[in-house]
């Protein structure tokens, strides 16, 4: 069929270039159609609840909330897991899905769950569901500035909330805009307890005053002189006036009692939850835009550049947006470091072909054919929602050399044969010469693209992040296959025209010729000292493959720090401020630095789990041309590192999307993390504690840091039972004083245009401020007397957790720990071995090691499927090719032969183990398996040629049928491992973003291609000699086919 093809497509030239064109330009067409990321986006299928419950403490939040929410949806249908964290006023509860499951099938399946909460959360809570985006959704932040001071923090924040945010809400994949930092307004009314008690006024009395003071109403329409008149009941409050003249009731004497007479009105700060920092110069005003889940990343930033310099003119004067994070300076760089190396790889094959073969023209075939291949992979990347990101476009850069393979073997066999027929018609000497090695190229190539698909096996982020590229790979090979059998005949009978230089006259050929003729005369005269050696390398090997560490993946070097240091529990907003600035002064001394924004705690959205002592420090840095001279991306984070070791502040340096993608996942924002599970806080806590104590002995370990998750500070008010039964008051009366009070609550939202303000009532500061004072603090009896708090209830300073996080239901403690220095996999054992050896788990608590870890140990336990399949696949199409299992198993050897080289160069380069290096390691088994193709192609043609012309009698034949089988045709053979390796080489000195994942799957094909290359050259050959010697020595005693052969030619046998 094959043949057919081949044939079918040279004699009709105008079909098939008409047919290459109109594919390429859909290819074309689609290549602007493909949605453009800098990564692929590594999230889990993950639903976020958000709740909360204003002024609550950790510990509330988790009894009443965290924990009904969390049990409810352990039993949904395809959810993997629960994580639950309760902090003062919020609860995140974060449900992932197995993959592949669609987000809003995921999203409903949620709401539909949530029903059974009915009746058990607590009056007035409402869980939310977080916006419909991920863990790469933060692709764009900005900060509001006033460099004039013209206006506050306050002011900025208004703006922000009530005009920015809704525009950029606007633009389409945008999810949701948040905001950091500011001041929120806030209509204040400070009570004066002891006018109340004059007064005889309880607390809820001005509650429910205020509450009904602030509407409006309709009253339908009136009708005069044959008009129509809405009718309007205005009421809304609209300033400081409005509320002071609001009535409570009346005096003894029926005189109005207002609230100016017994409350002190303002306008001031709602409680602050985060902060903003920008350069180290002060407090500034952040906005966070988080894209939607599939959306194309860079459009969407585009949109919102598009968007802010449309609305920048209307915006008071002397405030500017600057830009804190963009993602598209980051995917500009990835995508324009890959068509770089494209350009490069496709330069390189180009003068591979131009100088093996000699004959420009001829190269063109080769030449044209790759970028038709390229565009054409582009076609079921668009319909199939592929963004083309490091990792896609990273699938074309390591198919190039392999993609023209077959058309550069296919040209030189068709200068052979011309060279050897001159006089026979030009057409069919071609066609000929394509069809007779159409056939095993068609399935070497099909070898190369069909033994990536186990990579589509990969579950979880390392399925996510080279699926795309197992993807792109495979797409590009099959159509380069395909052309290789439809365009590459049309092409070579254009273009192969003209003077061709023999091979003997090319000067490259005649030393490769010279080189290779005594190396595999001696091979074939030594084959079994030859097989021999091959074993032994392999064993030597075998020690050095045992020594090569282990880590889940390379930093994809995002070009952006996220500095993450976590400040002492309980430490005050305007205490952070003051760290924060200094953190970010500090910063901006590196030369390096172009930008620093800080924020510490979080802003107020589902998609950003960080709490109020922790810090998220985002580093922009300048192009690395305008470093220091030898500054380094590792040896700048250890410098920054040492010059931000502050005491009680662990540092944790990462990047923005990996961090973030890794703390909505996992609930780790470093490499390792190890959870601690049980049912008490305190003793999870000191596990903990020990933990990081045996682990500061590790040796690898940069930092280990434990939660303190009983050193949030607490003012527990235990009211005495007995003592208020004895006024009549219940739990939930004392209880309601405190909340509202002393807590303060909101009683209503003010209407000021398109702004809305709360309006919040609670006691005066200076009455509510230390604890001698809250026991001061009055409570109303149901007699109407009023009596101190501190009469009926007990006040205790305590510790208890800052935050607390469940999993499964169960209350979890986390352990974050950085390594340097090690891989991953060695780290964690040792660690392992050092924590099991010295702390002791009590009975109900366990350990789990998650992080990065988790997911090593999930994508080796994958690979040990996946590679045996990849073997297995490349022997059915060896066997399909040659139908011969002796010939397959053959070429199969050049698999365990390149993983040698692949072995030794990642010993060399000092690369650990990981998925990227199993990822190039699988792509080099088939296109090892593609050279041993052709040599063993190669090698039958000699051997049957001379079988038909019947000089195939002595072993002497069978050495010269081999030798020139390998020998003559060594030129195709070196120009597909010289395309292969020159497709490969750029991307070995590639800096930048993606630049440490893509040389982590070049460096085991290059290393390996020379090791395969040795193979097939020189045992390959030896093997073939001893498997068709022992074919001959078995017709020689059945059915003496072959004459015995003479002393000398036996003696080396």
């Amino acid at each position: 069929m094959i043949a057919r093809l081949i044939e079918g497509s040279a004699r009709n030239p105008i079909l098939v270039i008409l047919l290459v064109l109109l594919l390429g330009a859909w290819g074309l067409w689609a290549g602007f159609r493909v949605p453009l990321d800098a990564v692929p986006d590594l999230s889990d299928v993950q639903v976020t609840i958000y709740t909360e419950w204003q002024g609550r403490s950790p510990t509330l939040m988790e009894d009443q909330v965290t924990y009904p929410i969390v049990t409810s949806l352990l039993a949904g249908p395809k959810v993997k897991r629960v994580r639950g964290v309760s902090e003062y006023g919020v609860s995140y509860v974060y449900v992932i899905f197995e993959d592949r499951i669609d987000l809003y099938w995921a999203r409903s399946r949620v709401l539909e769950y949530m029903q059974k909460l009915s009746g058990r959360l607590p009056a007035g809570v409402a869980p939310t569901l977080g916006p419909d985006a991920t863990g790469v959704g933060w692709v764009y932040q900005y900060a509001l500035v006033d460099e004039s001071g013209a206006h506050d923090l306050a002011q900025l924040r208004s703006l922000q909330d009530w005009y920015l945010r809704y525009q950029l809400e606007s633009v389409p994949g945008v999810a949701e805009v948040s905001a950091v930092g500011g001041f929120v307004k806030q209509y204040q009314i400070e009570v004066d307890p002891n006018t109340l008690a004059a007064y005889r006024l309880p607390i809820k009395t001005i509650i429910e005053a205020v509450r009904n003071s602030n509407a409006e109403v309709s009253g339908r329409v009136l009708e005069m002189a044959g008009t129509e008149y809405i009718i309007r009941g205005r009421g809304y409050l609209r300033s400081i006036e409005d509320i002071e003249l609001i009535p409570v009731g009346t005096d003894g004497r029926g005189t109005p009692i207002l609230i100016r007479d017994i409350a002190h009105v303002q306008i001031g700060p709602d409680q602050r939850r985060g902060i903003a920092e920008l350069d180290g110069k002060g407090q500034v005003v952040g906005g966070i835009v988080i894209m939607r889940a599939g959306e194309n990343a860079l459009a969407v930033i585009e949109r919102i550049k598009a968007k802010l310099a449309e609305i920048t003119p209307a915006l008071p004067k002397d405030i500017h947006i600057v830009s804190t994070y963009d993602r598209s300076d980051l995917i500009h760089r990835a995508i324009t470091v890959l068509r770089e190396k494209l350009v490069e790889e496709s330069i390189i094959v180009s003068l591979v072909a131009v100088v093996f073969l000699f004959h420009l023209r001829s190269a063109l075939v080769a030449i044209l054919i790759l970028p038709v291949a390229v565009l054409l992979a582009f076609i079921p990347m668009a319909y199939l929602n592929i963004t083309s990101s490091i990792m896609s476009l990273g699938g074309i850069a390591i198919a190039i050399g392999a993609m023209v393979d077959a058309a550069i073997v296919m040209v030189e066999n068709a200068h052979k044969r011309l060279e050897q027929s001159p006089h026979l018609d030009r057409t069919e000497t071609i066609i000929a010469a394509a069809k007779e090695v159409g056939r095993p190229l068609f399935f070497s190539l099909l070898v190369i693209a069909v033994s990536f698909l186990p990579i589509f096996a990969l579950e979880a982020q390392e399925g996510r992040l080279f699926t795309p590229l197992a993807y792109t790979k495979t797409f590009a090979m099959l159509f380069a296959t395909a052309l290789s059998v439809t365009l590459a005949p049309v092409l070579m009978v254009l273009l192969i025209r003209g003077r061709i230089l023999a091979e003997a006259k090319n000067p490259l050929n005649r030393l490769l010729v010279l080189l290779y003729r005594p190396i595999i005369s001696g091979a074939l005269r030594v084959r079994w000292l030859t097989l021999g050696l091959a074993v032994v390398v392999v064993g030597f090997t075998a020690p050095i493959f045992s020594r090569l560490g282990a880590e889940f993946m390379p930093p994809l070097n995002e070009g952006t720090i996220l500095y993450m240091p976590t400040t002492v529990p309980g430490l005050s907003i305007p205490e952070s401020a003051k760290v924060l600035q200094v953190q970010d002064q500090l910063l901006t001394t590196f030369p390096e630095v172009e930008r620093v924004f800080g924020k510490m705690g979080k802003a107020p959205t589902a998609t950003d789990p960080a709490f109020v002592g922790m810090a998220e420090i985002t580093i922009t840095l300048k192009p690395e041309e305008q470093w220091r001279p030898g500054m380094t991306w590792d040896r700048l984070l250890d410098e920054m590192d040492a010059k931000l070791r502050i005491p009680g502040f662990p540092n944790i340096w990462w990047m923005p999307i990996q961090t973030r993608t890794e703390m909505i996942t996992t609930g780790v924002r470093s490499p390792v993390g190890i959870k601690v599970l049980g049912p008490d806080l305190k003793t999870i806590e000191k596990i903990g504690l020990e933990i990081e104590q045996v682990l500061a002995t590790v040796p690898g370990t940069k930092s280990a840091f434990a939660e303190r998750l009983n050193e949030g500070y607490y003012l527990d008010l235990t009211v005495n039972r007995r003592e208020a039964a004895r006024y009549g008051l219940t739990v939930g009366d004392v209880q309601a004083v405190i909340t509202s009070a002393i807590g303060g609550e909101t009683v209503t939202t003010t209407v000021e245009g398109r702004e809305r303000y709360s309006v919040n009532v609670r006691y005066k500061r200076e009455l509510r401020d230390d604890p001698d004072r809250l026991k001061r603090v009055l409570i109303p009896t149901p007699s109407g007397a009023q009596i101190p708090l501190g009469q009926i209830a007990d006040l205790v300073i305590t510790q208890g957790p800052p935050s607390i996080a469940d999993e499964a239901g169960a209350l979890a403690g986390l352990v974050s720990v950085a390594v340097s220095g090690r891989d991953l996999r060695g780290y964690v054992e040792d660690a392992q071995r050092a924590v099991r050896e010295r702390v002791t788990l009590p009975s109900g608590y366990r350990l789990v090691w998650a992080g990065q870890y988790e997911h090593l140990v999930r994508a080796e336990e994958r690979l040990k499927l996946v590679v045996p399949v990849t073997i297995g696949i490349i022997l059915l199409l060896l066997y399909l090719n040659f139908r011969s299992m002796a010939k397959s198993l053959i070429v199969l050897l050049s698999v365990p032969f390149a993983a040698i080289g692949a072995i030794w160069y990642l010993d060399y380069l000092n690369y650990n183990m990981s998925v990227a290096v199993w990822v190039g390691i699988i792509a080099l088994a088939g296109v090892a398996a593609e050279t041993g193709v052709v040599m063993l192609v190669y090698l039958d043609e000699a051997y049957e040629r001379r079988v038909r012309e019947g000089r195939m009698t002595t072993v002497q034949d069978l050495r010269e049928a081999i030798i020139e089988g390998a020998v003559q045709r060594v030129r195709p053979k070196m120009m597909t491992v010289a395309a292969i390796m020159g497709g490969l080489l750029p991307i070995m000195w590639t800096t930048g973003t993606g630049a440490d994942v893509m040389k982590r799957i070049a460096a085991p094909m290059i290393g390996g291609m020379v090791s395969s290359t040795i193979l097939t050259l020189i045992v390959i050959p030896a093997l073939y000699f001893i498997w068709k010697r022992w074919i001959m020595r078995s017709h020689s005693s059945s059915e003496t086919t072959f004459a015995r052969p003479t002393s000398s030619e036996s003696a080396p046998s």
